[in-house]
């Protein structure tokens, strides 16, 4: 009983001592805070969806039909506040483009990474890189595995909720090399998406 009430003595007085106003503690608290740097910012979790508008971008004439395809995307997010500025959010997601011709379809998987960069309260713009895997269909001419580059512009409707615009540009060839055509993917994203 004794050592449960010493305990309890020390606990109080620790507790009491952390918490005094000292401003000279302040100082020295404020001194290495701003010798940190940029503080993180903790993460947040969710999902965005929307529709799609895209093409192929031929390097010459091509010899099928090529009109856009509309479609959908949905995916989840993880936004990293990294400053109060800057985040980063990396992505899966599912989205289906390339052109309207059946043969040309390609419903891919794909792993952006977004570097969000704050303009304003409600206005975010971001860019990164893409890696597509592309799902449903084999040995069809088109490779499995394409690059990209995304950029686009965020507005914030609520605390939770925001819509966006992207649009995204191939690096690589969909075609496989022995067919001795060439053609990048590209999309634009008109999405929303919510953060839990």
């Amino acid at each position: 009983m004794k050592k449960l009430l010493l305990i309890t003595v020390l606990l109080s007085f620790s507790f009491y001592g952390f918490s005094q106003n000292d401003n000279s503690t302040k100082a020295i608290d404020s001194t290495k805070v701003m010798s940190k740097g940029p503080a993180f910012k903790g993460v947040m979790y969710g999902i965005r969806g929307g529709y799609n508008i895209s093409n192929l971008d031929f390097k010459a004439a091509p010899t099928m039909s090529n009109k856009h395809r509309n479609s959908m995307f949905v995916g989840f997010f993880a936004n990293i506040g990294l400053s109060n500025t800057v985040s980063l959010m990396p992505e899966i997601q599912f989205s289906a483009e390339g052109a309207n011709e059946e043969t040309l379809h390609l419903d891919y998987i794909q792993a952006p990474i977004f570097f969000r960069f704050r303009i304003s309260e409600k206005i975010h713009i971001g860019a990164g890189p893409q890696v597509s895997l592309k799902v449903h269909k084999y040995e069809d001419g088109i490779k499995n595995f394409a690059y990209s580059g995304v950029g686009g512009i965020e507005y914030k409707l609520s605390h939770m909720l925001f819509a966006d615009l992207r649009y995204t540009y191939g690096f690589s060839n969909i075609f496989d090399d022995h067919l001795n055509v060439e053609a990048k993917n590209t999309n634009i994203q008109i999405g929303i998406g919510y953060k839990f």
